[in-house]
């Protein structure tokens, strides 16, 4: 996914530098962290949009992934700086698909993209862990980012 794929309006961006805790002994992003990096940029995302894990907490759920697909593209390198650019494919009664990509930012402006990813959450139950409607401020909330909504 890039911004080329989406409307401009759909695609939200975040961006943050490759920290120590990010690399190997080498400073090559360990393959284990674009994991964590790409649902960080989600979940960024989702938090811009008043849609966060606070706000869902509030309405009595929970967010678990349930579903994630990685392609590693490129390697990143301590202190690079990187772009989550993330889009909200699918919202529905308990589901939520988010494509995302990580990007590191070149010094003449362009990007060039390390991972990208498909993740898949589920609505719970904070306690039981138990499946949950998607609370309906939250559905509506991110429904409005979706890129085919209109």
């Amino acid at each position: 996914m890039t911004s080329a794929d989406a409307p401009a309006a759909a695609v939200g961006t975040v961006r943050r530098r490759i920290e120590h805790v990010d690399t190997d002994a080498s400073g090559v992003v360990h393959f284990s962290r674009y994991v964590s990096l790409l649902e960080t940029f989600v979940l960024d995302h989702f938090e811009e949009h008043g849609a966060g894990l606070a706000r869902i907490a509030e309405l009595g759920a929970d967010l678990a992934v349930t579903e994630l697909t990685v392609r590693y593209r490129r390697p990143g390198a301590y202190r690079d700086p990187i772009a989550g650019e993330v889009v909200v494919e699918h919202v529905g009664a308990a589901r939520i698909r988010v494509a995302a990509s990580l990007l590191r930012e070149e010094t003449d402006g362009s990007r060039t993209e390390l991972a990208s990813g498909t993740l898949t959450f589920a609505a719970v139950h904070p306690t039981t862990g138990g499946p949950v409607p998607l609370p309906a401020a939250v559905r509506h909330t991110l429904k409005g980012i979706v890129p085919d909504a209109a």
